[in-house]
């Protein structure tokens, strides 16, 4: 396993690959260091995605996706886990197969990626119920945006004719979908606000119920936010807060990011961007040695 002196924290993603930049391992990567972690990935899918299409997914097979999880454990070690885009029943299992890699309570968080910005589909109706009953048990946290909440609770109800429990499927109570989430076993639900009229996440750790206020930024771009949101709050766990702070600094970091997101990259919905690039680059033009560097600001 890993020696126990890393310089700093590491944290793996087991997500998909978006060949855009925007999103999935691409923006896990980039929170992980806007969070002053050391990122790792571990790919379940490639993808040929753009800002306003996913034209093509190639599952990574289910032996790949164990490997590379067992390559960084063994050397590096792993002091928490962000799980993106799974796409497939079998990729469910290679990642509960290869989470047994890891030492007994690295902090694993879920964000149940089922669309993409774009509209694809990104998850069958077979994993969505493998992750119910594979994954959810053993997470720290699930970050699942309201529409995914209302979907995963409604496969804890066993099929699309029956009712979840106390009837949250149909609602858009974050409340109610946080307290029916917690019961399928996660420590902890933070249904994120992205989707809802008010900007506003919802923590829930089965004892107490948190509103995480913030502001909704409707002129900025959105592609890779909930990627961005999880990865942060995994990295925030494995710098040793506790879920609920790991929760409002992944609110903050993520919310800016939507803020200062690239709306002229490319012609659809722009990336996030956790590193203010553009104002970076805009703080840089008073000097012109000064633009290298201005790129590495982290406010």
């Amino acid at each position: 396993m890993a020696p126990p002196d890393r310089p700093v924290p590491a944290v793996l993603s087991i997500a998909g690959s978006d060949s855009g930049g925007g999103a999935g391992i691409q923006a896990d990567l980039k929170a992980f260091a806007r969070s002053g972690v050391h990122g790792m990935t571990a790919i379940t899918a490639i993808t040929a995605q753009s800002t306003v299409a996913v034209d093509a997914v190639h599952p990574v097979p289910p032996e790949v996706i164990v490997a590379q999880v067992r390559a960084v454990a063994e050397d590096i070690g792993v002091d928490a886990v962000k799980i993106g885009m799974l796409g497939t029943a079998a990729t469910v299992r290679a990642v509960r197969e290869a989470l047994e890699l890891l030492e007994a309570g690295t902090p694993i968080v879920i964000d149940p990626v089922m669309v993409a910005e774009s509209g694809a589909i990104l998850l069958d109706d077979e994993a969505r119920r493998a992750i119910v009953d594979e994954l959810l048990p053993l997470a720290a946290v699930i970050t699942p945006n309201l529409p995914e909440a209302r979907v995963l609770v409604g496969e804890a109800g066993h099929g699309a004719g029956a009712g979840p429990p106390h009837g949250a499927g149909g609602t858009d109570d974050a409340e109610v979908l946080a307290r029916a989430l917690h019961a399928l076993g996660p420590a902890a639900v933070v249904v994120t606000g992205g989707h809802r009229d008010e900007a506003t996440d919802v923590f829930f750790d089965g004892e107490e119920l948190h509103r995480i206020a913030g502001s909704r930024h409707r002129d900025g771009a959105a592609h890779g936010s909930g990627c961005t949101h999880s990865s942060a709050l995994a990295a925030h766990l494995a710098l040793g807060y506790e879920p609920l702070e790991a929760a409002r600094a992944a609110r903050e970091i993520a919310g800016a990011a939507v803020r200062d997101g690239l709306r002229g990259l490319g012609a659809g919905p722009g990336p996030v961007d956790v590193f203010d690039l553009t104002g970076s680059r805009a703080a840089g033009a008073v000097g012109a040695s000064d633009g290298p560097l201005a790129a590495r600001r982290v406010t």
